[in-house]
């Protein structure tokens, strides 16, 4: 009886190890979330959203497979290097800042593919829209440990998605017919995690 009952502590203890989780959370000073979208047809206008909050649970301090993902972001941080530019992008036109202050992505899985690259499928909500987008993701550079005796991890995530499919609906043509602001938007996400 004893000895069962000591293999059953053993189970359990191997179970609460199994299912664990690290916990990771992202470095405000070295995340940002990145985009690029086409301007007459012609070029690109690039900006970013520089108040980025996340965190990441992983299975394990090693690997960052099937880890759980949930980050924010605030509206009101876009900067796009134009004053007049980010107070449009505020307005209803865009983004509604006022009454849609964030935007957030939660994940729904992340793959490891191979080596360092991974698959993630997350949730985005922008505005009062959830879309589900995949995104491309590298490690950059492993897991280190940083001169201050911290744990760190870095990625890039990349995705396309349809402004339009988020209401973020301005729409002004020019006379040729050429759309003053594209609907395909490149996503980049930079993030470094610090592990606890």
């Amino acid at each position: 009886m004893k000895k069962g009952f000591q293999l059953l502590a053993a189970a359990l203890m191997m179970a609460g190890t199994t299912f664990a989780q690290v916990k990771w959370s992202a470095d405000p000073a070295h995340t940002n979330a990145r985009f690029s979208v086409e301007h007459l047809g012609i070029s690109f206008v690039d900006g970013e959203f520089t108040k980025v909050n996340g965190a990441v649970d992983a299975k394990t301090d090693k690997d960052f497979n099937g880890a759980a993902i949930n980050f924010s972001i605030d509206v009101n941080s876009i900067d796009t290097r134009i004053e007049a530019r980010d107070g449009h992008l505020k307005s209803p036109d865009f983004f509604d800042a006022a009454k849609y202050g964030t935007m957030s992505l939660k994940s729904v899985s992340f793959t490891k593919v191979k080596g360092n690259q991974y698959k993630l499928v997350a949730d985005l909500t922008i505005k009062d829209v959830t879309k589900r987008v995949t995104f491309d993701v590298v490690q950059n550079g492993g897991i280190i440990a940083d001169p201050w005796g911290k744990t760190r991890a870095g990625f890039t995530a990349k995705a396309k998605i349809n402004r339009m499919d988020f209401n973020l609906s301005y729409n002004d043509k020019l006379p040729s017919g050429i759309s003053a602001v594209g609907n395909t938007v490149e996503i980049v996400i930079n993030t470094e995690l610090v592990k606890g």
